[in-house]
């Protein structure tokens, strides 16, 4: 089993202007565990396929982890970011799957 150690980026919905709200993304690191590793290639109706990935990483969970992981949107791995598409809880652990690429908003650079 791979060992993992990265940035997991979580969403928070603040309101930047009287009625339009936004993401803000925060991230933290983590370590873990590659549980599987896997690879799909999508045909889709535009030019390229989609690449999409079946991984499965557990996460050791603090306890910012265990109260907003419902805001958790991607996670670095493997040099990208990837969407966050799924999440099981298995205290102390969270088992958290991966999609496709992820491109919505990242951090203000500091």
């Amino acid at each position: 089993m791979a060992k993992f150690y990265g940035k997991v980026g979580y969403g928070e919905t603040v309101e930047s202007a009287p009625g339009v709200w936004e993401d803000t993304i925060v991230e933290y690191y983590y370590y873990g565990d590659v549980v599987t590793n896997s690879r799909k290639l999508q045909d889709s109706e535009y030019l390229n396929s989609d690449l999409t990935v079946g991984n499965s990483i557990s996460i050791v969970a603090d306890a910012y982890a265990n109260e907003h992981f419902f805001a958790m949107r991607y996670i670095q791995w493997a040099g990208t970011l990837w969407v966050v598409s799924d999440i099981e809880v298995q205290s102390p652990r969270l088992l958290l799957r991966l999609g496709g690429v992820y491109n919505g908003p990242r951090p203000a650079p500091s």
